[in-house]
């Protein structure tokens, strides 16, 4: 399908998927990582100010999250370097996306549609990286001539995990996963939806030669939403096998995948404590943030101890003190999980935002519809789940621009087709000129 834009909205487009895509290049690391991404906010963002004021909701949430942090950087809960750091980033990120949308005339098939396009694109690098993996030609699959924050991964069952253009393969499981959706639906329901058939293919097999521990997650989400979507009775038989002899393969020949998934049930169901030599460190990471947000929780459970605050309590909380071994305090920064880190620094407030964010705005699969909102609004909140459960980030990789998309593809499906002179007042935001 083609998609025409202005070519003033090429360049924004090509700019803010430079942001989803690209976490792999950085230009500076100090006082905080300067993505690409980050120079369409410094260009465009005092334009959008101007263009189209400040939306109240966003306003309003971020003066609570402001004044929040302000109390716990003065009752010692947090460090202002820390708050500022992240409530400037978060703010601003949010922000900006929101005026995207706006300018796009709140289009979020077209910012979709655009999404899939560079999804497939990193898919086509992910397969050039996997044969010249297995042709031993190095510079097509270590890409470290080219980014500077990009690692290569080896494992899975071909001696590498592809990631493409993202630093490891969990970024790409997330950032992939609405796509991965997508392709899928396709693939098995016959069907084109901005990928053909071979496109979606490329998708599919690119996100399963990850191997990551997030990309298998994303299929099993995958799996149920489109059986839940298209009746869990009809495909409960094949879904159910399916996802055990998925289960069994990974774990019996993915070693990364069985230690870290026996690790994480030794903790939670046996002993919970870290073992030398028998414990997956990173499932001790996340066992031990689960236990830090927790305990931070208990004690600030309105609105947390503020953005940036989850270092402070890891040092206050942590179980890890006495491992030597190096590596543990790792993640300390953002939870290893975004649930994770909103239960620690938002608290209730956060947590209860997302929760109604997830639950109010969902559209599932109208069988009399022949709009395509339940498919956007599926795969994103795919991504977002992924998120709220593995990526600590709360702004890598665009994840508030996808956050405001799944909003405004809800509100487009229940209020598109409004008359004009009657439109529905559901928030106070300016017309768009652009």
């Amino acid at each position: 399908m083609k998609i025409e834009l202005e070519r003033k909205d090429l360049w924004i487009v090509f700019f803010i998927y430079l942001s989803v895509f690209i976490n792999s290049y950085i230009l500076f690391s100090e006082p905080f990582e300067f993505y690409l991404g980050y120079l369409i906010f410094i260009l465009l963002l005092p334009i959008f100010i101007a263009r189209y004021g400040f939306p109240r909701n966003l306003v309003f949430i971020f003066l609570v999250l402001f004044v929040s942090g302000l109390y716990n950087v003065f009752a010692g809960n947090n460090t202002p370097q820390q708050f500022f750091k992240i409530f400037i980033g978060l703010s601003l990120s949010y922000f900006f996306y929101y005026y995207v949308v706006v300018e796009f005339n709140y289009n979020c098939d077209v910012l979709f549609k655009w999404y899939l396009k560079g999804c497939f694109i990193v898919a086509l690098i992910g397969l050039v990286q996997f044969v010249s993996f297995q042709v031993g030609f190095k510079p097509g699959y270590d890409f470290k001539w080219i980014f500077n924050k990009w690692g290569l991964i080896p494992g899975g069952a071909f001696g590498i995990r592809v990631n493409s253009v993202f630093g490891e393969p969990t970024y790409l499981g997330a950032v992939l996963s609405a796509a991965f959706f997508v392709s899928v639906y396709n693939l098995v329901m016959k069907k084109s939806y901005v990928l053909s058939k071979w496109q979606s293919l490329a998708i599919v097999v690119v996100y399963v030669l990850s191997f990551s521990g997030l990309g298998q997650v994303g299929i099993f989400l995958t799996l149920i939403f489109l059986a839940a979507n298209f009746g869990l009775v009809r495909y409960i038989i094949v879904l159910i096998p399916v996802g055990i002899m998925l289960f069994y393969y990974m774990h019996e020949n993915v070693l990364e995948f069985r230690e870290r998934f026996d690790s994480f049930v030794d903790l939670f169901f046996g002993s919970g404590k870290f073992t030398l030599g028998k414990t997956h460190g990173s499932s001790f990471i996340l066992y031990n943030n689960i236990r830090v947000a927790m305990e931070n929780f208990s004690s600030h459970f309105l609105f947390g101890t503020g953005l940036g605050s989850h270092p402070t309590a890891f040092d206050k909380y942590s179980i890890a003190s006495e491992i030597t071994v190096f590596g543990f305090n790792l993640n300390s920064a953002d939870a290893n999980s975004m649930l994770l880190r909103l239960i620690s620094e938002t608290g209730l407030f956060g947590v209860s935002i997302f929760v109604f964010l997830v639950i109010k705005f969902y559209v599932p699969r109208d069988v009399g519809d022949t709009s395509k909102h339940w498919i956007i609004s599926n795969g994103i909140l795919i991504m977002i789940l992924l998120n709220l459960f593995r990526q600590g980030h709360y702004f890598l990789n665009g994840f508030p621009f996808f956050v405001i998309m799944y909003y405004y593809n809800w509100r487009d499906y229940h209020f598109g087709k409004a008359p004009a002179e009657n439109p529905p007042q559901v928030t106070d935001e300016k017309p768009a000129v652009g």
